[in-house]
């Protein structure tokens, strides 16, 4: 039941995700759609949902059984962007989404490999710096560290492993050269947390 519960919220994660990926294409990718693709994790810290990028940062202050959370978070967050992405292509703005997320999908799987993990990285960074601000923080202030750090993740073109899955379903653009990149993302994104996290931990950072 437990497994269960974590699926479920990692799929809902994706689901809000995909939903600030869908605000960011159909305003054509402008700095107006980048602050209001915030609303996915907005929603994902809100409601407690799963998500990858905010939860593996945490994996050096739980037990290893905290890895079978991890993995099923990732499923969890793949079925989510991959059926929201599926049901918004039989919409009326199912083409606009494609052909913004083509463009978006193409310069990330034809980029290299050293440039999407370094890439990578430093979303890690700000999507723990994110998650772990609005635990931290009261108020007003944990809402805005949520829409800036997904604001300069984005317009940095920084990559989001999770977000990108929903690119690459839109796009229809899923194959070899896409898993990898991918792949790519996960692990750079992990880094880039972990890094942080451990950071906090041995004093470097309050």
């Amino acid at each position: 039941m437990k497994s269960l519960r974590i699926l479920v919220r990692a799929i809902l994660a994706g689901v809000g995700i995909s939903i600030g990926g869908t605000v960011y294409l159909m305003l054509g990718r402008s700095p107006l759609g980048a602050f209001l693709f915030g609303i996915g994790l907005f929603m994902v810290v809100t409601f407690g949902y799963n998500l990858y990028t905010g939860k593996v940062g945490y994996v050096i202050e739980n037990k290893v059984t905290y890895l079978w959370e991890l993995f099923l978070t990732l499923i969890g967050n793949l079925i989510g962007t991959l059926s929201v992405g599926y049901v918004l292509s039989l919409t009326r703005i199912g083409t606009t989404l494609r052909s913004n997320a083509e463009v978006i999908s193409n310069i990330k799987i034809n980029d290299g490999l050293l440039s999407i993990f370094i890439l990578s990285i430093f979303c890690g960074v700000l999507m723990y710096t994110a998650v772990d601000l609005y635990k931290k923080l009261r108020g007003i202030g944990k809402y805005i560290a949520v829409f800036i750090c997904v604001t300069v993740f984005i317009l940095a073109g920084f990559e989001h492993c999770v977000a990108n899955m929903y690119y690459f379903t839109v796009a229809g653009v899923w194959g070899w050269n896409a898993i990898l990149a991918l792949y790519v993302m996960i692990i750079g994104n992990s880094l880039g947390s972990i890094l942080l996290a451990l950071g906090h931990k041995f004093g470097l950072t309050k």
